[in-house]
C-alpha cells in the first residue's frame, strides 16, 4: 500500500466529475451539476472562494461572468449581493459551498478546491476549516490548491490534502512532498520525475475529457478528474 492511501478512503481512487456531472443544459459548479454527480454515484470536484462578508460561494473563477453572464469579482461582493443578483446560466442560484454540503450529506467525495485571490489564502482556508468542522467522516473530503500556503494551513483540518500542480507554475512541484498527494496537469503525467513519485506516492490527474487518455492515464494515475465524458463510459472504463 502507498504512503497515505488509507487516509483517501477508497472512493478517491477512480473517477472524479470535474465541477460536478455537468453538461450543456447543467452548469458547472451548480447544485444541479453536483446532483447529477450524486445520482451518478461518482465522486465531485468543486472550487470555494471566500466573499467580501467570509462566505464561501462555489465558483471556478473570480469573475462570475463566465457562469452567470454578468460581471462581477466574488471577493468583492457580498453574499447576498451575490444571491440577489446573478443567476447560473441554467437558472439556478450560484450555491454556497454550505448548500453543496446540505445536498450531498457525505454521500459522496468530495474534492474541495480553494481559489486564492490577490493573497486572501488565509481567509479563505480559516473559512473553509470552520465549514468543514461538521463532516464525520474524513474520507468525503480531499482539499487541493494551487497555492501551497493556503493548503499549508488544511494540514491541521485533519483531511487529506493535494497539491495542484500545471505546465504554467510547474515550479510547485518542489512543495510536494508537504502534502499528502499531487493533483497534476494531464499534459505532465509522463515526465520523469512524476512517474517516479507516484510509485510511493498518490497522484491524480486533470482535466480528463478523452475516454482513450483515461484508458491510457490508468496506469499513470490512480485517480481522474474528468469532465464531458459520459459517465456510464466512464465507469466502463475506470471498472476494467
Amino acid at each position: 500500500m502507498k504512503r497515505k492511501e488509507r487516509k483517501f478512503g477508497s472512493e478517491y481512487f477512480g473517477p472524479i466529475a470535474h465541477r460536478g456531472l455537468h453538461n450543456a443544459s447543467l452548469t458547472e459548479n451548480g447544485l444541479k451539476a453536483f446532483e447529477n454527480a450524486i445520482k451518478n454515484d461518482l465522486p465531485f470536484e468543486l472550487d470555494i472562494h471566500v466573499t467580501k462578508d467570509n462566505q464561501l460561494i462555489v465558483c471556478h473563477d473570480d469573475d462570475l461572468k463566465r457562469t452567470t453572464g454578468k460581471e462581477g469579482i466574488i471577493e468583492e461582493l457580498t453574499l447576498a449581493e451575490i444571491k440577489e443578483g446573478y443567476r447560473l446560466l441554467d437558472g439556478e442560484e450560484v450555491p454556497t459551498f454550505q448548500e453543496v454540503l446540505d445536498l450531498n450529506k457525505e454521500q459522496k467525495l468530495i474534492v474541495v478546491e480553494l481559489k486564492v485571490h490577490q493573497n486572501n489564502y488565509k481567509p479563505l482556508a480559516k473559512a473553509a476549516k470552520k465549514a468543514l468542522k461538521q463532516i464525520k467522516d474524513r474520507n468525503k473530503i480531499v482539499v487541493i490548491s494551487f497555492d501551497p500556503r493556503a493548503l499549508f494551513m488544511m494540514k491541521s483540518s485533519g483531511f487529506p490534502t493535494g497539491l495542484l500542480i500545471c505546465k504554467e507554475y510547474y515550479w510547485v512541484w518542489k512543495w510536494k512532498w508537504l502534502f499528502d498527494s499531487v493533483d497534476i496537469e494531464e499534459c505532465l503525467l509522463t515526465k520523469p520525475e512524476v512517474r517516479k513519485y507516484h510509485k510511493k506516492h498518490i497522484l491524480n490527474t486533470w482535466t480528463v475529457e478523452d475516454p482513450e487518455h483515461m484508458k491510457e492515464n490508468k496506469a499513470l494515475a490512480d485517480a481522474q478528474t474528468f469532465q464531458l465524458i459520459e459517465p456510464e463510459l466512464v465507469k466502463e472504463i475506470m471498472s476494467k
